[in-house]
């Protein structure tokens, strides 16, 4: 039986990948079978771990604590979401997955990629996405477009201060050059239907061929 394809996205905050996924999902959910989901959350116990990673109060939070929060919310959600919908050959679309702790916890708070990478392995027993597209904003851009957005919800993270975001950004351009086949980069301070056209004509492709 085939298996549905696993797509996530990553990026910086404040990088615009959340609308995208939306209009995209909202499109293309027409013509294929798409499951829209989210890390850290996506399912009940998940998002209550969300809630406790990202609450604002939470600033004392050890860094290894963090990172094993992560890598607990995500194990949860694999196994009652992700995987039972890729084994129905149901595509599923995560905004953030393994990626997000490399970056974040493994190399912008010092924790180690490898380190952080050898936890998430014991957790996600083997389930890498199919292909990854990462908006690429520089850290100024991002979080301009978070001070002025009124509708986006404000996290612990975005109240960092610039030399760790600019430390994420680095991740993830390591990770891109690490990763190359599976990781696709998109130019995301291009005009929101620029960037959107873009990776709906990558992404409708890859389900059009998988599909028929």
């Amino acid at each position: 039986m085939s298996r549905g394809l696993f797509v996530t996205f990553e990026g910086g905050e404040g990088s615009g990948k959340s609308s995208v996924i939306k209009k995209l999902v909202e499109e293309l959910s027409k013509d294929f079978p798409i499951l829209l989901t989210r890390e850290p959350g996506g399912t009940k116990i998940s998002e209550d771990i969300r809630n406790i990673i990202l609450n604002k109060a939470n600033v004392d939070m050890d860094y290894k604590t963090e990172a094993l929060l992560y890598c607990a919310s995500r194990r949860q959600h694999l196994i009652e979401k992700v995987i039972p919908a890729l084994e129905k050959d149901v595509t599923v679309i995560s905004d953030r997955y393994l990626d997000s702790s490399l970056v974040y916890q493994g190399y912008a708070r010092g924790i180690g990629i490898d380190d952080v990478l050898s936890i998430n392995l014991f957790s996600i027993d083997e389930c890498i996405p199919d292909f990854t597209f990462l908006f690429v904003v520089r850290p100024e851009v991002g979080l301009n477009r978070i001070s002025s957005s009124a509708n986006r919800e404000v996290n612990r993270l975005d109240l960092e201060k610039l030399e760790f975001h600019k430390k994420v950004f680095d991740g993830y351009m390591l990770l891109a050059e690490k990763f190359k086949d599976r990781i696709i980069k998109i130019d995301a301070e291009k005009p929101f239907e620029e960037v959107y056209k873009c990776v709906k004509d990558i992404l409708a492709k890859r389900l059009k061929d998988h599909y028929e």
